[in-house]
């Protein structure tokens, strides 16, 4: 008896089961096709979008940051150039040292004036790529 519940039980599950693999409709099978595809087409479009915004962003901070590298090595450039004129500086300055009166005054005022010319290009060349 217990044998016969069993494969009753068994056949039911397998009619319940065999039930499930009913085949659709065409037409429910076509609107249920066309609604995945519309859907895989805007999560495409979505990622699409959401690819393009990011690499837009990521350009954009490759571009800050290659400008903030270019103003460091320009600001490092002028800094070597303003330092080298200082160096000139104190050697025409010393230089001077062998004229006297009048002509000493002229060459130190025209060193410093070489000097106070180079001070005033590194200037503006830091603050044109502030």
């Amino acid at each position: 008896m217990r044998a016969t519940v069993l494969w009753t039980l068994a056949a039911a599950a397998m009619l319940s089961v065999a039930g499930c693999n009913k085949a659709e409709s065409p037409a429910k099978v076509d609107s249920d096709v066309a609604s995945a595809a519309n859907e895989a087409a805007e999560n495409d479009a979505k990622a699409t979008q959401e690819q393009a915004r990011t690499e837009a962003e990521a350009n954009q901070a490759v571009t800050e940051e290659q400008n903030k590298a270019d103003a460091k090595s320009a600001d490092a450039s002028a800094d070597t150039i303003e330092t080298q004129a200082e160096g000139d500086n104190k050697v025409a300055l010393a230089k001077c040292e062998a004229l006297s009166g009048a002509a000493q005054k002229t060459c130190r005022d025209q060193a410093n004036a070489a000097l106070d010319a180079v001070k005033a290009r590194v200037k503006a060349m830091k603050s044109d790529h502030s």
